[in-house]
């Protein structure tokens, strides 16, 4: 069992940057892919940026790409999403998510563990 809590959120102006943490419980961290989603007011989850637990490969959506980074610290059970150029668009709901196994997927239904989210948004 994997517990995931985020933090990080809050309000920023369009331009601006923050970083989101998710803090993850359990002893094998290391060996989980993880992922960030989030979801506005009215829409779908959708897929924001995934790291792998092997390689550290990542895998971006076209919205974020050149603007979000995807990082993970295996000696503190953390990953982080360090987000640049926000804009209005990005406000969100942004969740954490793990897999205990490779493959950076984009599909929300392909992660078992998931945290309760932490509100950005971006103010034009």
């Amino acid at each position: 069992q994997v517990q995931l809590v985020e933090s990080g959120g809050g309000l920023v102006q369009e331009g601006g940057s923050l970083r989101l943490s998710c803090a993850a419980s359990g002893r094998t961290f290391s060996t989980y892919t993880m992922g960030w989603f989030r979801q506005a007011p009215g829409k779908e989850r959708e897929f924001v940026a995934a790291i792998s637990w092997m390689l550290g490969s990542t895998n971006y959506a076209d919205s974020v790409k050149g603007r979000f980074t995807i990082s993970r610290d295996n000696a503190k059970n953390t990953a982080y999403l360090q987000m640049n150029s926000l804009r209005s668009e990005d406000t969100a709901a942004y969740y954490c998510a793990a897999r205990p196994r490779g493959g950076v997927s984009t599909t929300p239904s392909e992660y078992d563990y998931w945290g309760r989210g932490t509100q950005v948004t971006v103010s034009s």
